[in-house]
């Protein structure tokens, strides 16, 4: 078993070669160059500093980590983090840290194969497979680095899930990959696990046929989920201020897949269609799962397998609920995009054939298997050139090497045995996984960031201070996106944290709605051309220009959204600065004066009396204030709720000027008064009790197991004295 479980791993490390072949960026692309690498940087240096950071004001949208995908709570993803700051070339860093997720999800597949009875041969197969299935590949594993994360410890969940309810092992396991899963801190890991979850105690009582066991598999999904609460208690409290903050449903058609493109998941040359960003067909093979996998159906006895129903009904269920879910609708709150669960339609089909195929593979009635077999191959054929016809040859060639394969297996089987099947077939998944990224060169993904971060620092301007950029990234032109070229200086997504600069810019797919409509700031941190005119506007109640209640020190501007900026005079107070080498994608403002940033902590404004900052850290402002007649203090920090003010030790009431910047309305006679403002994630309180919660309830679980299990101990002792 622990061979087979070598195996499995080998044969992910060789996967991954033989993809970094065909493109060498390929785990280094769109979002994880975007966002992830960046933020685990920013992440591991303040880890390092000693603080836990949940906010960081400066950031403004993209500074709330209790919002977004940064996996506070989650230990191995704290560890990632810790590690980034040292690692100059991200994509190596971030090649090896999805290589290592990718072992776990394989292994996680691998473990529920033998939990349903699957020999370690199939299991094996079933999860190198697993990591080279079309999206998995193409989109968790090069891009949203959260989804490989949460679906490495999610496949271990069920495994662990089985063995509960089946007696054979503990709480302990399904507990910690269960908090592993939510602590990931993206969305669609948690509810899968749900899905799952009710998938396996249905399954587990139609299998045992009583449903005593379950309960104690819906306790111990209890005490996880109640453990994992803090991770998403501030989003779901924070949702009225976020783009997120909606419970519709709707129905539309983008990134929802037909059932009938499942048709195609054994074509390594399928194109799918359905409506994403690049039209209707798509550029990469994302319903592609295995070569093998529909093809096997033909050589399965299913007289024989239909005793099994009941044992196999969790996979069945699952696989058809996400199937159900994958077509639509293609919005519920806050989840987007029903494309995302194909890799749960992967593992759920994956598992099921592999055990079906161990358990009741069949070569009697060849013939009739090898026109099925075929049938089934030209269904294949079919589909995939259905979806796109462009391509009948890539489609045709395709068919014969499935067919080849198929025959080949059919050889194998019955002259070398089962292991040698199960030997071609992971080595067939190889060169597949080659000429599938090879053909969808170049990505349509990536952004094409620096991977070294000491090139890109030597690179770019030395912007100290407070920086906000001005800039539409759709503008940078292919051949600019290099080092030479607008990343030596221009920064989006979380570049500018892998650069140690201090950027109003970052990645949030969360966003803060008023704040956003501020500056007409995307999720990238692109602007629209008229946020250099909002950016200098008075802000109606203080009177003050956005970029003085933000503290900024300096202001980016590229060339490519305002051509003629140059010409104009600077606004008051402000002055271009030359920045030689870098004069053909940016114009930059400075203040006149000099910095403010770091002059008065996140005062921003004071009416009505003077305030002196006494210290500052990312969720606390400490300050000296008067104002005999009374007055507003307005702060450079982003109105997230969370906030409370005290004043001398008593609680004020706070206010959010322009719904965006935190403001404290000061009493008369308030004299060198100190008020403290102070920011905790939402709903902290009750969800550190409900960890708490969940901790007891796993110890007492754990306690009721380890008791019954030596009272079955001392029972077989009885039993076996009593026959002695």
């Amino acid at each position: 078993m622990f061979r087979w479980g070598a195996v499995t791993a080998l044969g992910v490390v060789l996967g991954y070669l033989a993809v970094l072949l065909a493109n060498a960026r390929h785990f280094y692309t769109d979002d994880t160059e975007s966002q992830y690498t960046g933020l685990w940087i920013g992440l591991g240096q303040a880890l390092r500093n000693g603080e836990f950071p949940v906010l960081v004001p400066e950031r403004w949208m993209s500074g709330n980590n209790t919002m977004d995908d940064a996996g506070l709570f989650n230990p191995p993803q704290l560890l990632i983090d810790l590690i980034a700051p040292s690692v100059d070339n991200m994509a190596l860093y971030a090649t090896a840290v999805k290589l290592i997720f990718s072992i776990v999800a394989a292994l996680g597949v691998y473990r529920i194969c033998l939990a349903y009875g699957a020999k370690p041969w199939w299991s094996a197969v079933a999860g190198v497979a697993f990591p080279l299935s079309g999206f998995f590949l193409f989109f968790d594993q090069a891009s949203w680095m959260t989804a490989l994360t949460g679906t490495a410890w999610l496949v271990h969940a069920w495994a662990s899930a089985v063995r509960y309810v089946r007696g054979t092992s503990g709480p302990v396991p399904v507990f910690v990959f269960l908090y592993l899963t939510i602590t990931t801190q993206y969305i669609f890991p948690a509810v899968e696990a749900v899905l799952m979850l009710a998938a396996v105690a249905v399954g587990e009582t139609l299998y045992q046929r009583k449903w005593v066991n379950v309960p104690k598999l819906v306790a111990v999904s209890g005490c996880a989920g109640l453990a994992g609460l803090l991770t998403f208690l501030p989003s779901i409290l924070s949702a009225k201020v976020t783009w997120r903050g909606t419970s519709a449903v709707i129905n539309d058609q983008f990134l929802t897949i037909p059932w009938s493109e499942s048709l195609n998941a054994s074509l390594p040359s399928t194109l799918p269609a359905f409506t994403s960003w690049w039209g209707y067909v798509q550029p990469l093979p994302v319903t592609y799962i295995a070569w093998f996998l529909i093809p096997a159906l033909a050589f399965v006895d299913w007289r024989r397998a239909r005793e099994s129903w009941r044992e196999l009904s969790a996979v069945a269920l699952f696989a058809l609920m996400v199937l159900m879910w994958s077509a639509g609708p293609g919005t519920v709150g806050p989840l987007r995009w029903p494309v995302r669960l194909l890799p749960m339609l992967a593992i759920g089909l994956l598992v099921l054939v592999c055990v079906l195929v161990s358990r009741y593979g069949t070569l009697a009635d060849l013939r009739s298997r090898a026109i099925a077999a075929a049938v089934l191959i030209g269904a294949l054929w079919l589909r995939s050139f259905s979806a796109d016809p462009h391509n009948i040859v890539r489609h045709v060639i395709a068919v014969l090497v499935v067919g080849g394969l198929v025959a080949a297996a059919v050889w194998l089987r019955r002259n070398r045995g089962v292991a040698a099947v199960c030997a071609l077939s992971i080595a067939a998944m190889f060169p597949i996984a080659f000429w599938q990224v090879e053909a969808a060169q170049p990505t349509p993904m990536s952004y094409n960031f620096p991977t070294n971060r000491s090139e890109a620092k030597a690179a770019f301007p030395d912007f100290g201070g407070n920086t906000i950029q001005l800039a539409e990234r759709g503008l940078v032109q292919p051949g600019d996106k290099s080092l030479e070229g607008a990343y030596g200086s221009l920064v989006f997504g979380n570049y500018a944290k892998s650069l140690d600069l201090s950027y109003v810019n970052g990645y949030t797919p969360t966003g803060h709605f008023y704040f956003g409509e501020l500056l007409c700031m995307r999720w990238d941190s692109s602007v629209c051309p008229d946020a250099y005119r909002r950016l200098f506007a008075p802000e109606e109640s203080t009177g003050r220009p956005l970029v003085d209640l933000m503290n900024l020190d300096r202001v980016v501007l590229q060339r490519a959204l305002f051509p003629d900026a140059r010409e104009r005079p600077a606004p008051e107070g402000w002055k271009w600065v030359d920045y030689p080498g870098h004069e053909n994608y940016i114009w930059v403002l400075e203040r006149v004066n000099g910095p403010i940033s770091t002059g008065n902590g996140r005062v921003a404004d004071m009416k009505g009396g003077q305030a002196t900052s006494l210290s500052e850290t990312g969720t606390t402002s400490r300050v000296r204030v008067n104002a005999p007649q009374g007055g507003r203090i307005v702060f450079a920090r982003l109105g997230w709720p969370g906030y409370r003010a005290t004043l001398d030790g008593r609680t004020v009431p706070i206010s959010v000027t322009a719904k965006s910047f935190v403001a404290v309305d000061l009493p008369q006679g308030t004299n060198s008064a100190e008020l403290v403002l102070t920011w905790r994630p939402p709903g902290w309180k009750i969800g550190v009790l409900c960890a708490v919660a969940g901790l007891g309830g796993l110890g007492l679980l754990q306690f009721m197991y380890v008791r019954e299990r030596r009272r079955e101990a001392r029972e077989r002792d009885r039993a076996v004295a009593d026959v002695g």
